[in-house]
């Protein structure tokens, strides 16, 4: 497996996110400790999660405490960097809600902590803006967490160009990564990838693949994928991770998976060069 940065640590080039094994639809929990322990083994040191991956409304944070329970039962769990984010939350009717206020996000803060049990999370990432609350409040909520060892390091999601200026200035230089979503069908985090690269911040592609009810048709949906993987002999789907990381060394893909074969068919991506005439093919999509 190769490697890339996040801030000072260097992880896997693809992560495993964790959403699939904890909202609807999700496996039993056999299946899911199964795929973790699979992704470890083959050399995944990212898992993405946050306390608003669960389903039902008296189980926050069922992720976290998944991941967590997964990792302490693996002789690898101690050297993964667990990125969890706050802000956002799940009613319990299937609907997403925002709380961005610096209250609201210590206060996950300290569940997460407990949930993950670490004295300190290792990437703690503002979920999403919420329109009620000054951004720069949100954001100094992430900052007074990180002065206080609550947190190792710090990110922000679905961020444009200007917010992550914003939250670099007021995290003082300090943030290092930015997970937005990107994947062939939604290009417009492109922008958001190209300041990254040009500041030397992780970008942390969410739903690469398309997302959880797409993934499988990514081939059939985009001709080019599924003509560059029949040359390879691999699936569409690690032909798109592939391209994601020759995209920039700051790329960081983190496929969602809930089943062991799906993240080690990803995990594949990182062996798989491209050509130059294939990326201009892809990137043409």
């Amino acid at each position: 497996m190769h490697t890339r940065r996040i801030g000072d640590v260097q992880v896997s080039a693809i992560g495993l996110g964790g959403m699939p094994m904890s909202i609807e639809g999700r496996p039993d929990e056999a299946r899911s400790f199964a795929t973790i322990h699979a992704a470890l083994d083959a050399g995944v040191t990212l898992i993405d999660t946050a306390d608003s991956y669960h389903r039902d409304a008296h189980e926050v944070g069922h992720n976290e405490t998944l991941i967590a329970k997964a990792l302490a039962s693996h002789d690898l769990g101690k050297d993964v960097l667990v990125a969890t984010k706050g802000g956002h939350l799940r009613p319990g009717d299937g609907s997403w809600t925002l709380d961005g206020s610096p209250r609201h996000l210590k206060e996950a803060c300290e569940a997460s902590l407990r949930r993950l049990g670490v004295e300190a999370i290792g990437l703690y990432q503002f979920h999403r803006p919420d329109p009620r609350v000054p951004y720069a409040e949100s954001v100094g909520a992430i900052r007074d967490l990180l002065d206080e060892g609550k947190i190792r390091m710090a990110g922000i999601s679905n961020a444009n160009p200007e917010r992550i200026r914003q939250a670099n200035d007021i995290l003082g230089g300090r943030l290092v990564s930015v997970q937005n979503q990107f994947s062939p069908a939604f290009r417009s985090s492109e922008p958001e990838l190209r300041l990254c690269d040009e500041l030397g911040i992780a970008f942390l592609p969410w739903s690469p693949l398309g997302g959880i009810s797409r993934a499988g048709e990514l081939g059939s949906a985009y001709a080019p994928f599924a003509r560059v993987a029949e040359a390879h002999g691999v699936s569409p789907q690690r032909v798109c991770l592939a391209w994601m990381l020759a995209q920039s060394p700051v790329v960081v893909p983190i496929p969602g998976s809930s089943r062991p074969e799906t993240i080690l068919d990803s995990l594949g991506a990182s062996d798989l060069v491209l050509t130059a005439e294939e990326i201009a093919e892809l990137d043409a999509v």
